[in-house]
């Protein structure tokens, strides 16, 4: 049975991941004393052209990118986008088929730290409502994680994810952290609940700072 730490991590970093055949968007972000802080972003932009030999390179492409990713920055926690039914066949296999090479390449440095939410959980959680425009998103974004520099949609959909994580929080890692501290692990939906009403005062006091400036 592996034990908790003994004392609970300063800084949790989350890696968010917005895979795609093509584009592949990442976000992190550190979460530290129930803070959320913009660490950094991009997007990995696999090679061009057709055939099976050119989407291979492009699966090689995103996984030797992600590795880096996690070699320089170290995440401790990953989020990711939950596959969801896509109407053309190829198109969903091509988006699995890359979401398995973005996950490959972050087992080694975040084993069984994994979390999934789906496009509605991620823009209720950001902009308050599950069918949130990405101009939308993006502009919460911005404004959550206070980022006035050029975001590609790629990497504000993979920072969506990161705060969408940070702010929900209820992976092996974040309980035994929890309980290290001697803090009660309470069921999954009353800490989604929880998430959600200090997240709803954090994004009430932002747009009330950037409403007085």
């Amino acid at each position: 049975m592996r034990k908790a730490p003994l004392t609970t991590p300063a800084v949790v970093r989350v890696l968010g991941l917005d895979p795609g055949s093509r584009l592949t968007g990442w976000g992190l972000v550190d979460c530290v004393a129930g803070e959320v802080r913009y660490v950094a972003s991009g997007t990995i932009k696999a090679a061009q052209g057709t055939g099976g030999d050119a989407f291979a390179a492009r699966l090689h492409e995103i996984y030797s990118g992600i590795q880096a990713l996690c070699r320089e920055y170290q995440p401790q926690e990953i989020a990711i986008e939950r596959v969801f039914v896509h109407k053309n066949p190829d198109s969903a296999l091509k988006l699995g088929q890359a979401r398995g090479a973005a996950l490959c390449a972050t087992f080694a440095a975040a084993p069984g730290a994994l979390a999934e939410y789906s496009p509605r959980e991620v823009k209720l959680a950001i902009a308050g409502t599950g069918s949130a425009e990405k101009a939308q998103v993006e502009k919460m974004v911005r404004l959550l994680l206070q980022i006035d520099g050029k975001l590609g949609a790629d990497a504000a959909d993979a920072l969506a994810i990161a705060l969408c994580h940070a702010h929900s929080r209820t992976s092996p890692l974040a309980q035994a952290a929890a309980l290290a501290a001697g803090q009660t692990v309470a069921p999954a939906v009353a800490r989604r609940r929880s998430a959600r009403v200090a997240w709803g005062s954090a994004l009430a006091a932002r747009l009330a700072a950037g409403t007085a400036r």
